[in-house]
């Protein structure tokens, strides 16, 4: 596995922590972040609260951060791969490629350093290939910035929608929207 994934694991796993059965979350039981739901999926059979730490890796691995293309985009930006696998642990896959996609499109100064790409937050080619030109142009500070705004701006629309998400909106900001390179 990649140096890139097992330092990210590491910072997400701090922020998750173990075992979660709360009533106001959406994802019910979970182990380091893991749902109960999820974890079936990828043939776990035990009770949460004994899932292993090293499950819990696999999962992450598998499901966040090779299906979004983390070690590609690592390659690019560790910082700009590690808030996408925050935010896609945190909100999905599809929100993480989805802010990535719309935050490219508006730095390509109007198509100038890269052509539009498609938003459907599937990290591909032409994704990883207009981050690369981006990011040689533009570095990824600014990059980063959108997306942990982005991020934080869905809590609090969420919160605004469900009100027992309220119960975590400020852990929520508090220990994941950080400053550029906080992690």
């Amino acid at each position: 596995m990649c140096e890139a994934f097992y330092k990210s694991f590491d910072n997400i796993i701090l922020v998750e922590g173990g075992y979660s059965d709360n009533p106001f979350d959406s994802g019910g039981k979970t182990k380091y972040g893991i749902t109960e739901q999820l974890a079936r999926s990828y043939g776990y059979v035990g009770h949460m609260k004994d899932m292993p730490l090293s499950k819990a890796k696999q999962i992450y691995k598998t499901h966040f951060w090779d299906k979004l293309m983390l070690d590609d985009v690592s390659v690019i930006s560790y910082s700009i791969a590690h808030e996408m696998f925050d935010t896609g642990v945190n909100m999905g896959r599809a929100r993480a490629g989805t802010f990535l996609q719309r935050s490219l499109n508006v730095l390509n100064y109007k198509q100038v350093i890269t052509p539009d790409i498609g938003v459907d937050g599937l990290v591909g080619g032409n994704t990883l290939k207009s981050l690369n030109d981006v990011f040689s142009k533009r570095g990824d500070e600014v990059l980063y910035k959108m997306l942990n705004s982005l991020q934080g701006a869905f809590y609090i629309e969420l919160a605004e929608r469900r009100e027992k998400d309220e119960t975590f909106v400020y852990g929520w900001f508090k220990s994941r929207v950080s400053f550029y390179g906080n992690f």
